[in-house]
C-alpha cells in the first residue's frame, strides 16, 4: 500500500515538527534533485535501501549526497553479511515507496518495524537534513535535532556509525 506525503506531515504535525517545503518536477536521483536545491538550506541525504543475502534482514543507508560508497565497503563496515540492493517489490512491501523516493520517512509506513537504519555520523554536525516527503515531487528540510526525534518515535531500530 502506496502512502504518499499526507502520512509524513500528519506525522510530523504530531511531533510539533516544523520543516521547510520545495516542491519541484520530479527528481528520482541526486544528480537531477540537486538542481532544485539551491533555494533548500539543509544537508541534502542519499538514502539506500538494502537486503541481507537471505533477503529476511532490510537496512536504510543515509549518508551526505555528495558521498559514495561501495556495497563491499559497506559489508564491511556494517558487518551484517553481503548486501545486495533490496527489489522495488520489498520497497513497496517495506517503506511503501517506489524507487527514487527513498527516505527515512518511508519508515511511517513499516508498522512492523522491520526495516533497520544506518545513518553516517558525520550527518549530526548538521544543522538542518533533507529528504523526499517519500515523493520524489518535493524536499523537506528538518532541523537536525527533530530529525532526531522523528527517529526515536519510529519504533525502527537506528544506530550511527561512520561511513566514511
Amino acid at each position: 500500500m502506496m502512502i504518499g506525503q499526507e502520512k509524513v506531515y500528519e506525522t510530523l504535525k504530531a511531533l510539533g515538527i516544523e520543516f521547510d517545503y520545495l516542491e519541484h518536477p520530479e527528481a528520482p536521483t541526486i544528480e537531477i534533485a540537486r538542481q532544485y536545491w539551491k533555494n533548500l538550506d539543509s544537508t541534502h541525504c542519499k538514502n539506500l535501501f538494502f537486503r541481507n543475502h537471505k533477503g529476511n534482514r532490510h537496512y536504510l543507508v543515509i549518508f551526505h549526497c555528495d558521498r559514495n560508497l561501495a556495497i563491499h565497503d559497506l559489508e564491511q563496515l556494517l558487518k551484517q553479511g553481503k548486501l545486495s540492493f533490496a527489489s522495488e517489490k520489498r520497497m513497496e512491501k517495506y517503506l511503501g515507496l517506489k524507487p527514487g523516493s527513498v527516505s527515512p520517512f518511508g519508515l511511517v509506513n513499516d508498522t512492523e518495524h522491520h526495516v533497520y537504519v544506518f545513518l553516517d555520523e558525520n550527518l549530526k554536525q548538521a544543522r538542518k537534513l533533507s529528504f523526499h516527503p517519500n515523493d520524489n515531487r518535493a524536499s523537506l528540510a528538518i532541523k537536525t535535532e527533530d530529525f532526531i526525534r522523528y527517529m526515536d518515535q519510529t519504533g525502527n531500530g537506528y544506530e550511527w556509525i561512520r561511513l566514511y
